[in-house]
């Protein structure tokens, strides 16, 4: 991995990214379709400028599509077909069992994510091109409780190992500045705290058949996780139909602990996300009418301005895990090395 084309050997077709950067199958179906359709992709660029990006079927290797409710897309039988002539689609399915809370205001119930795992296998063509990602884990403090989305992983492990699905990513949420300035206090675990953390998710994922694998995660790896790539150009040329290879160099544009290989990805951060999740990395938007279908300028679609339904609001009121969940916690709240603190601190005990 890392090495270049061997002078006079053909460039690998691209792996299409749908997207890292918005919740382009939930928010932005409509340009999403009218892209495949059209097979290019208008991309906007962070400061300004746009990209043409390639969508033929013939130009692309595997398409990779990021979601955390993929309901409108298996819904919509059109684009369904559309995905088909494509050699090989693989799913990220996020999961992080906040969604209806006031953390992910505008993503579904964790069991209602959970639900569409085996029509997302159908889509893709098997298992094996489903990855479930319990991804960020995150702390944060009300009053006195440290609450964590820590207890949801194992209802969440546990509902999808029956579809067959075995891969799963995670990470600790990077707490950047513009994630600090959304009114969230929230709680940074230290070194010691998320190796322990993360030995608790490595054993709960053995526990339950899971193969784990961090995202650009170093705590993670110390604690006996390997790094391993989302977009891994050595998997997705063994997924392939014909075994054809896929581009193996590292991705630069990414951050420097990630391991991921060269993908394009078609979304924009000039693409506002109405899942409004508070610890988002990009650019989520939380209004009264934010939670409606977005066309590739952020403003509703005409269905949407027509009276499109709009997901409920979150609350503080905090989603309950599986009555299988063993973690011994109250609801919401941090387990294992993180826990309610008395006194008034902020940080575990």
């Amino acid at each position: 991995m890392g090495s270049s084309p061997t002078p006079g050997t053909p460039l690998p077709r691209r792996v299409i990214s749908a997207s890292r950067r918005t919740d382009l199958p939930r928010w932005y179906l409509p340009w999403l379709r009218a892209a495949f359709h059209a097979g290019r992709a208008t991309v906007g660029l962070p400061f300004g400028g746009q990209r043409i990006v390639s969508l033929d079927p013939d130009q692309v290797h595997t398409l990779v599509l990021w979601s955390k409710d993929f309901a409108r897309l298996l819904a919509d039988r059109q684009l369904k077909e559309v995905l088909r002539r494509y050699d090989q689609v693989v799913a990220h399915l996020t999961v992080t069992g906040l969604g209806g809370t006031w953390v992910e205001p505008g993503v579904p119930r964790w069991d209602n994510a959970i639900a569409q795992l085996p029509d997302l296998i159908a889509l893709c063509g098997g298992p094996e091109r489903v990855v479930l990602r319990f991804d960020p884990i995150v702390f944060w403090n009300e009053g006195r409780r440290l609450q964590s989305n820590l207890p949801w992983a194992e209802p969440v492990f546990r509902a999808a190992r029956p579809s067959g699905v075995r891969n799963v990513r995670t990470s600790f949420a990077t707490l950047y500045g513009k994630v600090l300035r959304r009114g969230v206090i929230w709680y940074d675990p230290t070194p010691e705290e998320k190796r322990s953390v993360a030995a608790q998710i490595a054993d709960l994922a053995h526990a339950t058949g899971l193969d784990l694998g961090a995202c650009a995660d170093p705590a993670f790896e110390e604690a006996g996780t390997p790094r391993v790539p989302c977009i891994d150009g050595q998997r997705l040329t063994e997924l392939h139909p014909a075994r054809e290879r896929a581009p193996l160099r590292r991705d630069r544009g990414q951050r420097p602990e990630c391991r991921c290989t060269e993908s394009v990805d078609i979304g924009s951060y000039r693409m506002p996300c109405p899942a409004g999740c508070l610890y988002c990395y990009a650019n989520p938007r939380r209004s009264g009418s934010g939670a409606q279908p977005r066309d590739a300028t952020g403003n509703p679609t005409r269905q949407a301005r027509r009276g499109g339904r709009t997901p409920p609001r979150g609350s503080r009121a905090e989603p309950q895990p599986s009555a299988r969940a063993s973690s011994g916690s109250e609801s919401g709240g941090a387990t294992g090395p993180l826990r309610r603190r008395g006194g008034g601190g902020t940080g575990p005990s």
